[in-house]
């Protein structure tokens, strides 16, 4: 038992060590926007699109990802997926048009694959019982995109961001040689699942109307969080005129803090079940995106003797500290969300949380592009969070009548077990 230990302690470490490296690769365009966005002249339209390229990609490989890891050796594919991330870095050097970064961005994607493999990975070391805060600590490899947040805008100040792509792959290059020769073969469980066996399960895990709610639930905890973190730098150097390296500092604060408390919403929902803090998580970010997406408002009262101007609107400190607070929660929610998965779809892991993390992920591709149009057509940054606002209305619409119908379904059992009712 001691041995089984040491093995998942180190094979968890080094899985959050290689997701944070995929997870840097994956979002790096975040902190490239402003040289992007001045070599290019980008509008904000095309900015949000080739933010939201590597997530496409990202969001669209997590689902096969899934099913493969559920038939072939976890460890493997993930090394390949590295392997095949490395040549876009280098190429990344070479382009010099918006095309090249879109097509380079939907290559760079493949990383984003990677989380699926690693939740996959790391299960197979721990009991259920452990299963929320083992995932949870795997999570905080989100963290991962502090170091584009770090490093980036000194190479832009130097004037060597070119080299930021062959920079990248040595670095990814040097954590596959890592993982590859000294991670544990992961401790696999069950039968290994067929050709047709992966076409069947996705089709039934597809149909399954709880999936579905799980996505949204993810779309919102991890595709917002995904979102954010592509937007904020340039929401910071543009609605607070703020400079670069400040702009990463406080989108540092966010993803930081989001990240490194996912360990505790895994215990968390290990403790108190995880459709009880996503509840939380929901009502909290509900609260903060209100105040959020109030667009800053100039009103003239018209008094007795004079009028009275006043002046609405969100100051930095009060701005980032209601994001702060919505980072935490997101940070919770998406270790609750998995733990949900891990309960009702302990032998399908793969599949199922591929699927969620294809859902979650999307919100990473859609909204950056849906930030850019709406602040371009409206004219105002605060949209944002009105749209943010919304996706979150749907999710706790989508809870609140999973609940009462669960409770209603137990009403319902427990009255044909009493002879209330007479079954057909």
């Amino acid at each position: 038992m001691r041995w089984i230990s040491d093995r998942g302690t180190l094979a968890l470490v080094l899985a959050t060590l290689t997701f944070a490296a995929n997870f840097s690769v994956w979002t790096m365009y975040a902190a490239m926007t402003r040289p992007l966005t001045e070599s290019l002249h980008l509008s904000l339209t095309e900015l949000g699109l080739l933010l939201s390229t590597p997530m496409l990609t990202g969001a669209l490989t997590r689902i096969p990802a899934g099913l493969l890891a559920d038939r072939f050796s976890v460890k493997g594919l993930w090394a390949g997926q590295m392997l095949l991330t490395l040549p876009p870095l280098w190429l990344l050097q070479m382009a010099d048009s918006f095309q090249d970064y879109l097509l380079l961005g939907l290559w760079l994607g493949l990383s984003g694959s990677s989380f699926t493999f690693g939740i996959r990975y790391v299960t197979t070391f721990f009991s259920r019982q452990l299963q929320g805060t083992s995932m949870g600590i795997f999570g905080a490899g989100n963290a991962g995109a502090a170091i584009n947040l770090l490093l980036i805008p000194y190479l832009v100040d130097y004037g060597d961001w070119q080299h930021i792509g062959p920079l990248y792959c040595i670095g990814l290059a040097a954590v596959l040689v890592l993982f590859w020769f000294i991670a544990p073969a992961s401790r696999e469980s069950g039968d290994r699942i067929g050709h047709q066996g992966c076409i069947t399960q996705l089709t039934q895990q597809l149909s399954r109307l709880h999936i579905w709610r799980l996505g949204l639930y993810y779309y919102f905890v991890f595709g917002s969080f995904l979102a954010l973190l592509m937007w904020l730098p340039h929401y910071y150097m543009n609605a607070y005129k703020l400079s670069t390296h400040q702009a990463m500092a406080f989108t540092l604060l966010f993803v930081a803090s989001s990240s490194l408390v996912r360990p505790l919403g895994g215990w968390l929902a290990d403790r108190f079940g995880g459709r009880r803090i996503n509840w939380a998580v929901f009502w909290i970010c509900l609260v903060c995106l209100f105040f959020l997406s109030y667009p800053p408002t100039t009103m003239t009262i018209h008094g007795i003797d004079k009028d009275v101007h006043l002046r609405l609107g969100i100051n930095l400190w009060v701005f980032t500290t209601l994001l702060f607070v919505i980072g935490i929660a997101q940070g919770l929610g998406r270790a609750s969300v998995y733990k949900l998965i891990q309960d009702h779809y302990p032998t399908q892991m793969g599949s199922a949380g591929g699927l969620v993390a294809a859902m979650g992920a999307m919100g990473g591709c859609t909204l950056p592009l849906l930030f850019g149009w709406l602040v371009d057509w409206s004219g105002f940054y605060s949209i944002c969070f009105m749209l943010l606002y919304g996706v979150l209305a749907a999710c706790m619409v989508a809870m609140y009548l999973a609940i009462q119908a669960e409770r209603f379904q137990k009403r319902l059992h427990h009255a044909m077990e009493d002879n209330f009712l007479e079954r057909d």
